[in-house]
């Protein structure tokens, strides 16, 4: 292939891909032009006129603005700003409606309904501590039979559970019994005997009541037996046959579960909500779909500092005993009502921190920012108490990328008009150059004491409006300059004036 042929094929392969480009951009084009306009708006844009650039934004939402392209301390570019998108004197957010299709802004109404804030929490079932008995007997003894040999059985009131012996509680029967026997009321009995036959008797009897064992009726027993002090299940069983034990062991522990307890874990700040004697609902994993009532009996004085949760108690009957100790609980409790509040959804809500915000819509593509009072917070929902009314139109979708598009910190702010960013304040002095930058136009000025900005004497990094101004300057040359405060420590000179040097006066 000659120089000529190749030379046209280049051409025509510059000439399609030209063509080609064109295509695409028509395409590109009329696609944003069709773009519908978000949030349900039915705005379509018939044309592209080219916007007006209006200045250079601070990208981290400093209220810094520039005619010129520049960038930040952080090397970080400044962000264009046209005709439309700014926000306006009022804080209000001006967003186009191709930009919200790419968001995806949704909006809703604030409206009254009824608010689901009930104050939800996990718990435990457990038993009702108040209806734990012991049974310990006082005396020393054996255990000679067991009648309720098994950890876990149903037991009734009443109902035989062991027989001991006990030499101590036969000396004892025995005692007040020949104590009782004696005849010393017959007519010339020694008062003596009788007195001491007394005393013998009255110390049975008050042994036989610390052991909490009835006098016997006639002839002393060898062997007594324990019933159950209580209706429930055995929990803890330590007798065997044979077992001595010794005064105080605790040799069956029985526990009625008619009615029982949830200890239910609820947040710190939950709990000026909850309420001794509040009713709230119980759900069990094990019973699906059915709830159980229960009341709110007390609020624990301690705070876990791991979950900074208080345990509350809740107490429920039991009657069918369908509750085990250790199930796992759902509760609820607290609940709002049934009375309609204006509410907005939880997604509405911007909070600062410092207070509470939500983007209201001010018109076609126009959201204004407006702090609200808000109340109770429910599962979807949040009470609104003021900066609303019934009907008013919020964006609960794509707020925060309209905050971060428009600045909405400094509207919040201070609501300056960024279109007419304020005039950089000028400055003038005497100094000799130390260093010059010219590859970054900075220059080092070693300067004199300037009053007006309440500065010494020092040496100190300014940038250069123009690079080429830093061509012909050389370092301990006397020079008169000038230069601009442009806001967040930048400083930069407009313009110099060269000066003789000191050695050079009067020739």
């Amino acid at each position: 292939m000659n120089k000529s042929s190749l030379a046209l094929s280049l051409l025509g392969v510059a000439l399609l891909a030209a063509f080609g480009g064109y295509l695409a951009g028509q395409r590109h084009d009329q696609g944003d032009a069709a773009l519908p306009a978000a949030s349900g708006s039915p705005v379509a844009e018939t044309g592209k006129a080219e916007r007006k650039l209006l200045y250079y934004r601070n990208p981290m939402g400093l209220p810094d603005t520039s005619p010129t392209p520049k960038k930040d301390s952080m090397g970080m570019d400044y962000i264009a700003v046209y005709e439309g998108d700014e926000p306006d004197g009022e804080g209000a957010v001006k967003v186009s409606p191709a930009r919200l299709q790419t968001l995806g802004v949704k909006t809703a109404r604030a409206e009254m309904a009824v608010l689901d804030a009930a104050v939800r929490a996990v718990g435990r079932v457990e038993i009702n501590e108040r209806l734990i008995h012991d049974v310990a007997p006082r005396f020393e003894g054996w255990i000679e039979r067991l009648y309720v040999n098994a950890s876990g059985d149903p037991v009734k009131r009443g109902q035989p559970l062991f027989s001991v012996y006990s030499p101590e509680l036969v000396s004892a029967q025995k005692e007040l019994a020949i104590a009782q026997s004696l005849k010393l009321d017959a007519p010339g009995a020694d008062p003596a005997a009788r007195q001491a036959a007394q005393r013998l008797a009255e110390a049975a009897r008050e042994r036989l009541a610390n052991w909490q064992m009835a006098a016997p009726a006639g002839q002393a027993n060898s062997r007594v037996t324990f019933t159950s002090p209580a209706a429930g299940i055995v929990l803890d069983k330590k007798a065997v046959e044979g077992m001595r034990f010794a005064p105080g062991t605790a040799i069956y522990r029985i526990a009625d579960l008619s009615t029982v307890w949830v200890i239910a874990d609820v947040y710190e700040q939950d709990l000026q909500r909850v309420k001794v004697g509040e009713t709230a609902m119980v759900d069990i994993d094990a019973f699906p779909g059915r709830h159980f009532e229960a009341k709110v009996s007390y609020l624990y004085p301690t705070l876990n500092a791991a979950t900074r949760t208080t345990p509350v108690r809740l107490e429920l009957p039991n009657k069918d005993g369908l509750l085990r100790p250790g199930m796992f609980a759902h509760v609820e409790l607290a609940t709002a009502g049934q009375t309609p509040r204006l509410t907005v959804p939880k997604s509405a809500l911007i909070d600062t921190g410092e207070r509470q915000v939500v983007l209201r819509v001010a018109g076609e593509g126009k959201f204004q920012p407006q702090a609200v009072k808000v109340g109770r917070r429910g599962q979807d929902a949040v009470e609104i108490l003021e900066g609303l009314e019934d009907g008013a139109e919020v964006v609960v979708a794509a707020n925060f990328l309209i905050d971060a598009e428009s600045n909405l910190k400094a509207a919040l702010s201070t609501f300056t008009d960024p279109q007419t960013p304020p005039a950089a304040k000028s400055y003038s002095a005497m100094g000799s150059i130390v260093t010059v930058d010219a590859a970054n136009s900075s220059i080092s000025l070693k300067h004199e004491p300037i009053p007006a900005l309440q500065w010494p004497a020092m040496t100190m990094d300014f940038g250069l409006a123009e690079p080429a101004m830093a061509k012909g300057l050389l370092p301990g040359q006397p020079v008169h300059f000038s230069f601009e405060d442009r806001g967040n420590g930048e400083f930069v000179i407009t313009g110099f004036e060269k000066m003789p040097a000191a050695g050079h006066e009067g020739h």
